[in-house]
């Protein structure tokens, strides 16, 4: 048996979504600019795609623009809306994606932007009263905050920070990355300004994603050199990708109830089983708690140990696929920027575990007696 554990990272193509795909793949191959039957009949499909996009989100289709991923669309929101606004103060959190980090770093290093960070505490809880505060003494700011941490799981209440925002005449991006797919998004409810999605974080292919554009806000294109996506960004659109993201997002929202009640379950199951075989055993931010963080992350932290320092290798030869932390660095291990940010003990061994809804029962208590294996022979 071998388990998967990194569903934060990238989930599996769901078999449905990949019998969608795969004819755009091999017969509908002509090009969406194009306006002779084969460009036609992809064009189509590209925008259906878009509105199913949209009803799923509550969103017009002309504020639906598809990308390479969420990356992509994170640094489309910020980079494009801070030049084309003239917005010169941005407020963020030292937990978001360094999608969103080192965007606005690198506005700030070339003195586009001056850059605040939010206040957070030991669990990952941000400051809305500083934010408040901030907002209330600069006028017409940029706010990016997650919905979700991708690494400690904590839920941030993002309705509230869009009222703050619209309340000071504040631009409000969310990176919703590791949340669309598996809660509902309302963007008229929400009041946000910018919402991104990655189709490979709820069972679609890889290096396709959206960002829904409020058409109250107007900015210039990231990628130039062509006028797809209605000028917004230059490029023959990635047809079987899109057709994929939207019939993921569809069975996503279908079935979503169902897989997190599911997912919820296997989750509480591994907390209670950890404590119960591993002493001392610990969660960081605000993981553990269900109603309070993202149901498909985890992240243990388990005693120090010379074990920790080979921990993930040793659960890879035990057939299990976890993760430190954020999979977006290519394998290089500098260390969690979000347990540093919080505090969290790094000589403890920090793992997270992420779901998804082919994960079992047998999985998880396969996994929670592998650890307890370990970490019994180390202190034997």
């Amino acid at each position: 048996m071998r388990v998967y554990l990194d569903n934060a990272a990238t989930t599996p193509l769901d078999k449905e979504v990949f019998e969608v795909m795969a004819p755009f793949m091999l017969e509908h191959y002509g090009n969406p600019s194009s306006i002779h039957a084969h460009g036609r009949q992809v064009r189509a499909a590209i925008e259906m795609a878009r509105k199913t996009v949209a009803n799923l989100v509550n969103a017009s289709p002309s504020e639906i623009f598809f990308t390479s991923g969420g990356t992509e669309a994170d640094n489309l929101a910020i980079i494009c809306t801070i030049k084309s606004l003239g917005i010169k103060h941005a407020i963020t959190s030292p937990l978001e994606h360094h999608a969103v980090l080192h965007s606005l770093e690198s506005l700030e290093k070339n003195g586009e932007v001056e850059l605040t960070m939010l206040k957070v505490d030991k669990q990952g809880v941000l400051d809305l009263a500083h934010l408040e505060q901030l907002l209330a003494s600069q006028p017409r700011t940029f706010v990016s905050i997650m919905h979700a941490n991708n690494e400690i799981g904590n839920l941030n209440d993002i309705e509230a920070i869009a009222q703050l925002c619209k309340q000071y005449d504040a631009v409000f991006h969310s990176d919703t990355v590791q949340t669309m797919g598996h809660y509902k998004h309302d963007v008229q409810a929400l009041g946000v300004n910018f919402l991104v999605g990655s189709a490979h974080k709820f069972h679609g292919p890889k290096g396709v994603g959206f960002i829904y554009v409020d058409s109250s806000i107007k900015i210039h294109p990231l990628i130039q050199g062509g006028s797809q996506e209605r000028n917004m960004r230059g490029g023959t659109e990635n047809v079987y990708g899109i057709v994929g993201l939207a019939k993921a997002m569809e069975i996503a929202c279908r079935d979503m109830e169902e897989h997190q009640q599911h997912i919820q379950a296997l989750k509480d199951r591994m907390v209670q089983k950890l404590r119960e075989q591993i002493e001392d055993v610990q969660f960081n931010g605000l993981s553990q708690e269900g109603d309070k963080s993202l149901y498909t992350v985890l992240n243990v932290s388990l005693p120090a140990s010379e074990m920790n320092e080979m921990l993930l290798f040793n659960l890879d030869i035990n057939k299990i696929s976890a993760s430190g932390g954020s999979a977006c660095t290519s394998g290089v291990d500098l260390g969690s920027h979000v347990l540093r940010a919080i505090g969290a003990d790094m000589e403890r061994g920090n793992v997270r575990f992420s779901f998804s809804k082919y994960n079992t029962i047998e999985e998880i208590d396969y996994t929670v007696a592998t650890l307890a294996k370990l970490y019994q022979k180390e202190t034997v």
